[in-house]
């Protein structure tokens, strides 16, 4: 689906009177029939039909079009902020941990399970054939309130589509399921979280793929944050600090899947947020 398409049936849809997928909307899996914004389930492709993701994914397409790309990172805002020109020291530490192994960032911030779905299904993976594909995804479905056992199974299948979409279009690659990271926004919804892990944890195979968690190390057995690991305005994004602990916890698997880094780097160069002011010269 081409964007001229999605911005067509966004405008239809509106004519006719039903509920336009909205700008909060993140994404979900295979190229199905979209679905209204509140009834869309987190393991069906949506798409975010605001002009500025819009924007965005076309520069991740182009990105995905230069190839060079060994290591492929997807996700929501956790996973962007870390590759983007928006977000100067994040993407030196970026660049710090990953230089060598021509790593590009696939993240795109809001983005729920479905929006992330609709995003690989529509062009973003294709030709790409990247040798690891790094996925932290979820913490959006899950958001600040609590949902029980209905959330908590739809969020496992959600990630489960994504798991499922980057082994059908890269299954040359390994792929590194990272946990949902801890919040403090709202403490109601760690154990949610603890359980949608649970359930991601056995998805892997220790071969194809493989499941990372690092949440000891941001936080303690209740889920309370350590001081540094996340932005102290919202409890939810993760420092320079926070950031080079889940480097850290990579690196080890990545050397053994890809060898040292390299001297150069032949990744496409990083993208940020297309409303985001240019920093002065």
């Amino acid at each position: 689906m081409r964007v001229v398409d999605v911005k067509r049936w966004a405008s239809c849809f509106v004519t006719c009177g039903a509920m336009a997928i909205a700008t909060a909307l993140p994404c979900a899996e295979a190229p199905a029939q979209a679905l209204p914004a509140a009834r869309v389930p987190a393991d069906r492709a949506a798409p975010r039909t605001d002009p500025n993701s819009m924007t965005a994914h076309e520069q991740l397409l182009e990105k995905a079009r230069k190839g060079g790309i060994d290591l492929y990172f997807v996700g929501d805002s956790i996973v962007r902020r870390w590759g983007a020109t928006d977000y100067p020291l994040l993407l030196a530490n970026w660049r710090h941990n990953f230089f060598g192994w021509n790593a590009a960032d696939f993240g795109w911030g809001a983005d729920k399970t479905e929006n992330i779905l609709w995003r690989l299904e529509n062009g973003e993976l294709d030709g790409v054939h990247p040798k690891v594909i790094v996925i932290l995804a979820g913490t959006n479905n899950v958001g600040a309130q609590r949902g029980g056992a209905a959330k908590i199974a739809a969020v496992t299948r959600g990630l489960t589509a994504i798991v499922n979409v980057c082994r059908r279009k890269a299954p040359e690659a390994t792929i590194i399921l990272t946990a949902i990271f801890p919040r403090n926004d709202s403490m109601a919804v760690l154990p949610e979280i603890d359980s949608i892990n649970a359930n991601l944890a056995r998805l892997a195979d220790g071969r194809q793929v493989r499941y990372l968690n690092v949440n000891d190390k941001l936080a303690d057995g209740n889920g309370r944050l350590f001081d540094g690991m996340m932005n102290e305005h919202d409890q939810l994004h993760p420092t320079v600090q926070g950031y080079q602990l889940w480097a850290d916890a990579l690196k080890p698997i990545l050397t053994a899947l890809l060898g040292p880094p390299a001297a150069t780097d032949h990744a496409p160069p990083p993208t940020g947020d297309p409303s985001a002011r240019r920093p002065p010269p």
